[in-house]
């Protein structure tokens, strides 16, 4: 529509200069003296106006065309552009929907993978009420904390309620790592200072002068299985990642 709008517009402006010329050569005609007896009457002047006005009208068709083709190819060219613009904007705004749904997803799985290992933390506080589950996991824990120090003294750190149950492993305990270091160690339990209540359990085990420290509370084996295994549980959840190269 803006091209017709633009050649009526031009079309318009040549039937005025068309207008304007005529106008001219039947100026120039009367004022010419002898120029004058050639138009006595109606029929000479129009013969004669005609005859003149022919090369001026031609130069203006060839003008008219070319600037009418100049101004189409403008305009065809504006609209090229602004289509290449708006199909850019779509390919931008579609690969921004993309990504967003994308991280959308994401977020909803880190999300679900949280709240799983909430429900398992949840479910590790419970683990006090089987004594004898919670007592061979807290031995075992007292154990592989020795390996990890291989200190001749050892503080342990665990909850309030624990103190008595941490002392009756300990014997036990240092009977296993004497036979499989041929080291002797000796093992106090800080009865000060407690892991937290919102701890589900476990020990803090540090070297006699604070230098070394393992954290062996269910909480952070728990973070550490969640972490070391998170491709594992996002591949059980959500099945394989397409996108994944290697597998372990």
């Amino acid at each position: 529509p803006q091209i017709d709008h633009m050649i009526a517009f031009i079309d318009q402006e040549a039937d005025e200069k068309v207008d304007e010329i005529m106008a001219k050569v039947i100026c120039i005609y009367l004022l010419t003296p002898n120029k004058r007896k050639n138009i006595a009457n109606r029929s000479n002047l129009i013969f004669i106006c005609t005859k003149c006005f022919r090369k001026y009208y031609e130069e203006f068709e060839i003008e008219k065309s070319r600037l009418v083709q100049q101004q189409r190819q403008k305009i065809m060219t504006y609209y090229e552009r602004k289509e290449k613009q708006l199909e850019q904007q779509k390919k931008v705004q579609q690969s921004q929907l993309v990504n967003a749904a994308r991280l959308k997803i994401l977020k909803y799985r880190e999300d679900h993978i949280q709240n799983m290992l909430n429900e398992a933390k949840d479910q590790l506080s419970d683990l006090h009420r089987n004594k004898t589950r919670y007592n061979a996991l807290l031995q075992g824990l007292l154990c592989q904390g020795l390996f990890q120090l291989l200190e001749d003294n050892v503080i342990v750190q665990c909850l309030k309620e624990d103190v008595e149950t941490v002392k009756s492993l300990l014997p036990d305990v240092m009977a296993t790592f004497k036979k499989a270091t041929n080291r002797d160690v000796k093992i106090e339990i800080n009865e000060t200072s407690f892991l937290t209540s919102d701890t589900c359990g476990g020990v803090v085990m540090t070297s006699a002068t604070g230098a070394i420290r393992v954290r062996n509370t269910l909480d952070a084996r728990l973070d550490l299985i969640g972490k070391q295994m998170l491709p594992e549980i996002r591949e059980v959840l959500f099945g394989q990642n397409k996108n994944r190269k290697f597998l372990d």
